[in-house]
């Protein structure tokens, strides 16, 4: 997994350093090219060039491909192109997809990869249909299809990225606030591609019948509803009450809200400029773009499996019950020890190379916390300073995006894949608290 990552980003970047790959005479830098690879291998959406502005048509198709293929994940690419020749899929290969797509098992794993490629492009296919009407009024026939096969594959991909930088450079879809069908369309497809593939497996299998939903989709669910709906009443009544928003109409303040409550997990599109935000909403975004989405899905973030885990966990210590238990079932000390490691690895990464960057860079904290929220969420939000950021501080949000996608137990298991075991040592308690 790791590998096939650092193999498609490689490749991107040699790709989008040829010169016919850039509006610009000569090529792209390297650095540019490499963290605009990242951002879209692995769906973040930061970007340091205009997307509609600086790249070609040849360039914005290798950037498409990049986010196609790290939406769904490079080993279900590479499962389904082996099955696609006719090419036996081993028992190595099998185990891998089910750690790629967090598969509850092995059994039927192929059946589940043909299901998730044919559903993925259908959804795209849906959603750029209904994005083109709008498009092609705006941008004209050729311009306006590819434009909405480009959205409609981003936004189901959770990546961000978008052609609309010709009116505005770095505009997104603010030029679109307003426009009901636009806003419905992105939100679906973002929400569709972030609860993941094991939800749209269970939602095939068993329809409307919740009762017998596993476990994680049930998580994924309701967690996923709780943190739109939550997030999109505080910025309703609080965030867009403030001066700054006043010349919004009722109706740009309840599909901003709804947008805003969404785009964090983590796709990346905004309607609305971030730097005009609070810096209470600042914040509330910050842990937003930190959750992220479900395992196994388009989206990154520590996952909201992870954050309801440790939430119910955090309820059983405090009703002194020994288990976490969730809609009926325990939730194994493992899970509960890994939620805990990511938690952790995310704070102190958010930390660390917060405190670097605002330090190199001479910028607040709260506005570094905010890049680097979004590079390790991979959602790609922005007070607009990614381009302006030096060698150094785009590395570490290199990073940061690899991180976020691939994903930290991945990358530490990989590593020490041999240092596996151990004896058991002596138990002793310790008090914490």
């Amino acid at each position: 997994i790791v590998l096939g990552f650092v193999c498609l980003v490689l490749t991107g970047t040699l790709l989008l350093m040829l010169p016919f790959a850039s509006v610009e005479p000569g090529s792209v830098s390297f650095i540019d090219a490499f963290f605009t690879a990242t951002s879209a291998v692995c769906v973040t959406g930061l970007i340091v060039k205009d997307t509609a502005t600086y790249w070609t048509f040849f360039g914005q198709l290798v950037i498409i491909t990049l986010i196609q293929i790290g939406g769904l994940g490079v080993v279900t690419v590479v499962v389904g192109f082996t099955m696609r020749i006719g090419k036996k899929i081993g028992l190595m290969q099998r185990n891998t997809m089910q750690a790629a797509i967090s598969a509850p098992q092995i059994g039927g794993i192929m059946k589940m990869t043909k299901f998730i490629i044919k559903t993925t492009f259908i959804i795209e296919a849906i959603g750029a249909l209904l994005l083109a009407p709008t498009f092609i009024i705006d941008f004209g026939w050729l311009k306006g299809i590819w434009k909405a096969i480009f959205t409609s594959i981003s936004a189901f991909c959770n990546a961000g990225f978008d052609l609309m930088g010709e009116r505005t450079p770095f505009s997104s879809l603010t030029n679109y606030q307003s426009n009901l069908p636009i806003n419905i369309i992105i939100m679906a497809l973002i929400i569709v591609g972030g609860i993941g593939f094991v939800t749209w497996h269970d939602f095939k299998e068993h329809k409307f019948n919740i009762k017998r939903y596993k476990l994680q989709t049930k998580v994924v669910l309701s967690t996923t509803f709780f943190l739109i709906l939550i997030p999109a009443i505080y910025f309703f009544f609080y965030e867009f009450s403030l001066p700054q928003w006043q010349g919004l109409s009722l109706k740009s303040r309840i599909l901003a809200s709804l947008f805003q409550s969404v785009t964090p997990r983590t796709a990346g599109f905004n309607t609305i400029d971030y730097a005009m935000f609070s810096e209470a909403s600042q914040f509330v975004t910050i842990i937003l773009m930190l959750i992220g989405g479900a395992p196994g899905s388009t989206a990154g973030g520590m996952k909201v499996t992870t954050f309801t885990v440790l939430i119910f966990t955090a309820f059983s210590v405090f009703r002194r019950k020994k288990d976490t238990n969730l809609h009926g079932r325990r939730v194994a000390d493992d899970t509960v020890k890994e939620a805990v490691t990511i938690f952790f690895m995310y704070l102190t990464l958010l930390v660390i190379s917060g405190v670097v960057i605002s330090c190199v860079e001479a910028i607040p904290l709260a506005t570094s916390f905010f890049e680097v929220s979004s590079a390790i969420g991979t959602v790609g939000l922005s007070f607009g300073i990614t381009s302006s950021l030096s060698t150094f501080s785009k590395l570490i949000l290199t990073g940061l995006m690899f991180f976020g996608r691939v994903g930290g137990l991945t990358i530490i298991f990989a590593a020490t894949s041999n240092f596996i075991g151990g004896a058991r040592m002596p138990e002793e308690k310790i008090t914490v608290g």
